[in-house]
């Protein structure tokens, strides 16, 4: 039986149906584009209403009486306002309009063209180290997906890489310092030189962060900080891992800064401190602000190596024993030293056996402050004397319960000629300037977690107190106010900072005798040298007995040191 055909309205029905569809949805888009002023004002007024209903659910019930009275006061000026009708549902309509606006973020497009050949080319660049043979599914690939293993990234103004958050396989050996270096120094190279990035390694979750850190602040003059007693500002560094900050006066202003505190004393677990750093690194920078901040409460020899007057600026100051820049009166100061370690050890043990707090004479501080020691070695070995560093021995090894702090700052180069007291007794390590990675893992005993850079401004580097993490460090601003190419602010910031100056510094010296009451019976001959005192080690049956003076011919005048009870 032949079969009837369909009606010609059921065979194109679908045909129909889609134009329909398709009008009906361009009416809908023309009445919404033309209808999207009042759709906006509507989704305002609505969300005004909403926010009116929570400002009067939040507004307690003993204050709801004076808030109607204060809505109705304002309806009622405006009602009596000529125009105030119109004014007011303007501004209602203007106000309901901004916040009818469509809020919802714009979607990211993704990278430009040259952003995604910069991360192609990271990707590429890490396929041989984080890819295997034997892997099904590898994530690294040549060729493959780099978005896949780069979930979040950012870039900066010059399209630079700033935030990367990398994905890595599980057979990754991301335990080993070696192949996490490896990782660090490619994805810095790749990421742009001349910046510092910080790593974070996620073990269990197989992911590193990469971040840029940005510049510390090199503008920050010496100043009194915010510390007690035994604690010393070494420099400022990122709040990534410090939990304090100190406020700062910066000028005008006033900012806090996380920094680096160095504790010291008798409960310190690093008594002792040794800064290591290239020529014009600011080693001698941290040994002033050291000095400023140890006179506060306590006295302070110190030793200038370097014979550049580095310290002029704290001779004779109050507090100031000593400033040596001659091998005999470095000698004679360091033997003073060790002599006044094992007087307080003594003073303070006989009181502990005797049931009674330390004398006071014990408990103020005493540091010993040394700008390149090294260079004293030469001398000694050359004129035949011992060497002065064999001379912190006692101060090293006992100066914690005695509250004799050293601190040593030499050349990065020169840490070979280091007394071996010296280098195991400083616990507490900076290493300023431009350094290699193998030469700051050997100084602070940690490699440190960001990438070094080679151009440093003075006083940058890294620090590390005992096992404690690695610290990047800015050393504040604390130049020789005599120099001539010093700023004049910073000068006066030092200049303040100096105690008193007071003649003889906490010594003794020998008057002169009156030329016309009494004349020496024979002149001495032109060539002999001048017999000056010389501070010698006091004998061990008096503990508690002031060097004794002794007679000896040097080319310079020392300064003789004792302690005042």
């Amino acid at each position: 039986m032949a079969r009837r055909p369909l009606p010609r309205i059921l065979s194109n029905g679908s045909a129909q149906l889609a134009r329909s569809r398709e009008l009906a949805r361009t009416a809908a888009d023309s009445a919404t584009d033309v209808l999207h002023p009042l759709i906006t004002i509507t989704r305002g007024l609505r969300r005004l209403a909403a926010a009116g209903r929570r400002r009067w659910a939040e507004t307690p019930k003993e204050r709801r009486g004076a808030l109607l009275f204060l809505v109705a006061s304002v309806v009622l000026v405006v009602a009596l306002v000529p125009y105030g009708p119109l004014l007011a549902a303007i501004t209602l309509m203007a106000a309901a309009a901004w916040q009818g606006r469509d809020r919802s973020a714009t979607a990211s497009d993704g990278p430009d063209e040259s952003q995604s050949q910069r991360l192609k080319s990271l990707y590429e660049a890490l396929v041989p180290y984080f890819s295997a043979a034997e892997d099904p599914e590898p994530l690294y690939s040549h060729g493959g997906a780099w978005d896949k293993a780069f979930p979040t990234y950012a870039f900066d103004g010059g399209g630079r890489i700033s935030q990367l958050v990398v994905r890595y396989p599980a057979y990754f050996t991301d335990g080993e310092a070696e192949a996490r270096a490896r990782i660090e120094h490619l994805l810095a190279a790749k990421s742009g030189r001349g910046r510092e990035y910080h790593f974070t390694w996620d073990e269990e979750g197989n992911q590193l962060t990469v971040g840029v850190l940005p510049p510390l602040p090199v503008d920050i003059a010496a100043q009194r900080f915010v510390t007690t007693p035994g604690e010393t500002v070494l420099g400022f560094t990122d709040p990534t891992r410090v939990q304090r900050t100190l406020p700062l006066t910066h000028g005008e202003k006033q900012r806090d800064v996380p920094p680096v505190v160095w504790r010291t004393g008798l409960r310190s677990t690093e008594p002792h401190l040794l800064a290591l750093g290239q020529p014009g690194s600011g080693t001698s920078t941290l040994l002033r602000s050291i000095a400023l901040q140890a006179l506060l409460h306590g006295d302070v020899v110190i030793v200038d190596g370097g014979g550049t007057g580095e310290y002029a600026c704290l001779t004779g100051r109050d507090g100031v024993l000593a400033v040596e820049a001659g091998l005999a009166g470095v000698t004679a100061s360091l033997e003073w030293a060790a002599t006044e370690t094992e007087r307080r050890l003594i003073a303070a043990n006989q009181a502990h056996q005797a049931g009674d707090p330390p004398p006071d004479d014990t408990k103020r501080p005493l540091w010993i402050l040394l700008d390149r020691p090294t260079a004293f070695t030469h001398l000694a070995a050359t004129d035949g004397r011992k060497d002065p560093q064999l001379l912190l021995q006692v101060p090293l090894r006992h100066g914690r319960p005695a509250n004799v702090t050293v601190v040593v700052a030499d050349q990065l180069d020169s840490m070979d000629a280091l007394s071996e007291p010296v280098r195991q007794h400083t616990r507490a390590r900076v290493v300023l300037g431009p350094a290699t990675a193998e030469q700051l893992e050997s100084v602070l005993g940690a490699p440190p977690h960001t990438t070094p850079i080679d151009e440093l401004p003075p006083g940058r580097g890294y620090a590390r107190l005992g096992n404690g993490p690695v610290h990047r460090l800015q050393v504040p601003a604390t130049p020789n106010p005599y120099d001539d190419a010093t700023p004049d602010a910073l000068c006066e910031a030092v200049l303040d900072l100096l105690p008193p100056r007071t003649t003889p510094a906490d010594g003794e010296t020998i008057p002169e005798q009156d030329q016309s009451e009494s004349e020496p019976e024979s002149a001495p001959a032109e060539d002999a040298p001048e017999s000056v005192p010389v501070a010698a080690e006091a004998p061990e049956s008096r503990p508690d007995a002031t060097p004794a003076l002794t007679e000896e011919s040097l080319p310079n005048p020392v300064t003789v040191l004792t302690k005042e009870k």
